[in-house]
């Protein structure tokens, strides 16, 4: 196992540029991760947390961490939003951190249609702790903890990033497309080009069901949802439903690429709850790995709050995006 873990750390670190973004199962509930379209789609003023371990059984597992805040300027029909991200992994602590802004545009085309462009502009930086590392010359018969003869490289790297994304949307229906990473950054430790790869993300859906008035809360949805992700050479395919009635909402993903993927059987089976207060939504999600590594993994677990609250008593009524919340 230590060799296992050594030979992971190792490759995290030399070949970034093949790594791929962290990935949230709550995804509508970290919007502006999911695409930048989504600053400031809401009513109020929005603070949204989520947290999230994944294989967890796993020795050095990974936890990443999220946390946003976005505002809708009615008089300028514009979206801004603030963006802060931690993902730690392995024995070596190997963490990606990024800081970014957000502002999007709505554009109504016609009384059913809206569409709004984004952009995200972060700082990205990857960073590793050397010291945490087992190195192959420690491994001899006196056991770990020696000293070691490897040459390490820088301990953090950072560098700008930018993304953008459209989303087109009516009181029913919505597909979004993003595209994450135009500048490729740099994430090179030892003064090499590891760069990291566009991911290319589509996703959409719509509410087939919905009970309650244009403007007011909804008392009861049924939704199917899909988000597809490609970067470099991976593809991911989350096929979803969720049904909400006040104030629990329950759902439930499959992912993976059945036939042509990694694993035909596809990564994992995702069960969600939520909860929704008048202020506050409150979510947890469990994935159950169905692949190969199903007795490994532990699955994942994530846990996200999101806290609305208004900042303009004239606050006008808009067009809600009808996304699922969580």
């Amino acid at each position: 196992m230590r060799k296992l873990l050594i030979a992971i750390s190792c490759f995290l670190v030399f070949n970034a540029a093949s790594a791929q973004d962290p990935h949230f199962t709550q995804f509508y509930a970290n919007p502006l991760y999911l695409a930048p379209s989504f600053a400031g789609a809401t009513q109020s003023d929005r603070v949204a947390a989520v947290y999230r371990n994944q294989w967890a059984n796993l020795p050095g597992a990974y936890v990443t961490y999220s946390f946003s805040y976005d505002h809708y300027f009615d008089n300028f029909n514009s979206g801004v939003g603030i963006l802060l991200m931690r993902d730690v992994s392995g024995t070596g602590d190997l963490a990606l951190t990024n800081a970014g802004l957000q502002y999007s545009y709505d554009i109504k085309i016609n009384n059913v249609w809206h569409v709004r462009p984004g952009i995200h502009v972060n700082y990205t930086q990857m960073g590793i702790d050397y010291f945490k590392l087992t190195w192959n010359d420690q491994l001899s018969s006196s056991g770990a903890g020696s000293s070691t003869f490897e040459q390490t490289g820088d301990n953090i790297k950072g560098d700008v990033d930018v993304s953008s994304s459209a989303l087109l949307y009516s009181d029913r229906y919505w597909l979004g497309f993003g595209v994450d990473h135009l500048l490729t950054p740099n994430y090179g430790l030892y003064s090499n080009d590891a760069s990291l790869s566009m991911k290319y993300t589509v996703f959409g859906g719509a509410q087939v069901i919905k009970r309650g008035q244009l403007f007011n809360p909804i008392d009861e949805s049924l939704s199917l949802a899909f988000l597809f992700r490609h970067q470099y050479i991976y593809n991911q395919l989350d096929l979803g439903v969720y049904w909400y009635k006040a104030p629990l909402m329950v759902g439930l993903w499959y992912r993976g690429i059945p036939i042509i993927g990694a694993d035909p059987r596809g990564d994992a089976m995702a069960f969600l709850v939520g909860y929704k207060m008048d202020d506050i939504r409150v979510g947890y999600s469990y994935d159950f790995t169905i692949s190969n590594l199903v007795s490994s993994t532990g699955g994942a677990h994530e846990i996200s709050v999101i806290f609305e609250f208004s900042t303009s008593r004239a606050r006008q009524k808009k067009r809600m995006i009808p996304c699922p919340e969580f």
